[in-house]
């Protein structure tokens, strides 16, 4: 399954080059591109991941530590060499289940705090695409194993600017306006138009609570909001059950995250449609401007000389 990595991991070692990042990016998206693998298999990833892992940069070990997070067949000695924690769902919902106390959930994310390890846009709009992509039940371990990522999530909003979002959406989402909605969405979390409309018309609802979680608002008005914005969603008690459960135990720090993807997968958009083009492109692609059409029978340097106003041509 994954021919030719011994010896690119013999040029990996020398010096000047190194390859373990994308090696180890490769063999990540070879392998969870499969849905079953053989016992050979298996131990040949294992064996190799676990050579890269140690001697990669810390934003490719956390983007590939995203992509194994939400895949069902990660080896278990490679879950605990990067730390993923598997999750318990709640056997009634499927929600994840809540913490087992606030001290064990300070000791987990503790380590984390003061993380600074800002997203690539590559990586950004790859965890993005996931999330979106995923089921209800792999979008609820994402944002689980999303707390206790080393990344750096977006900054907290202002809380007077929240306070006015809050009431702005509140009042939007009894009207049942998802138009004003999404905008006022758009303006808080400043994210494009596109990407804060997509986040409300998601029929599963998991972008909507991670929008609300990041603004800070309360339980009880986004309870409100899902019954009211969206009747596909708020004419079901079990989603509204569901949506509201995975909102009490979604820590403000995967969802500040998951902001922080969305606005991180932008700039890949904007780097494709804004490209820098060369200087020699440019020349090629522009197109000469046709000379100027000269009068018949006069010839290229001989114009007749102009006469200067108040001139008679006397010198007097």
């Amino acid at each position: 399954m994954f021919p030719g990595f011994d010896g690119l991991l013999m040029l990996s070692r020398r010096d000047g080059v190194d390859i373990r990042p994308t090696l180890l990016r490769v063999l990540t998206d070879l392998y969870v591109q499969t849905s079953t693998h053989s016992v050979e298999e298996e131990r040949h990833f294992v064996e190799l991941t676990s050579r890269l892992i140690d001697h990669v940069d810390d934003a490719t070990r956390a983007a590939v530590r995203a992509r194994l997070s939400i895949y069902p067949r990660t080896p278990a000695a490679i879950m605990s060499k990067l730390r993923i924690d598997t999750l318990t769902a709640d056997p009634q919902t499927g929600s994840p289940a809540p913490p087992p106390s606030p001290a064990a959930a300070a000791a987990e994310t503790k380590p984390h705090a003061a993380a600074t390890l800002s997203m690539e846009p590559r990586d950004a709009a790859e965890v993005s695409e996931v999330f979106f992509g995923a089921n209800s039940k792999d979008r609820a371990l994402i944002l689980h194993n999303l707390s206790t990522t080393p990344l750096r999530p977006s900054p907290h909003i202002h809380p007077s600017r929240a306070a006015r979002a809050i009431e702005v959406l509140h009042m939007a989402a009894f009207a049942s306006d998802v138009e004003n909605f999404a905008t006022e969405l758009s303006a808080t979390l400043m994210l494009p138009a596109a990407i804060a409309q997509r986040v409300v018309a998601d029929p599963g609802g998991e972008p909507l609570a991670c929008a609300a979680k990041a603004i800070g608002i309360p339980s009880k008005i986004f309870q409100q909001i899902l019954l009211f914005l969206d009747p596909a969603i708020g004419t079901s008690v079990t989603e509204v059950y569901r949506l509201s459960r995975l909102y009490d135990v979604l820590s403000e720090r995967s969802a500040r995250i998951m902001l922080a993807a969305w606005r991180g997968a932008t700039m890949t958009e904007a780097r494709a449609k804004y490209r820098s083009a060369l200087y020699h492109e440019e020349r090629h692609r522009a197109r000469g401007a046709p000379a100027p059409a000269r009068p018949d029978g006069v010839r290229p340097g001989t114009a007749p000389l102009r006469r200067l106003a108040g001139s008679d041509g006397s010198g007097g």
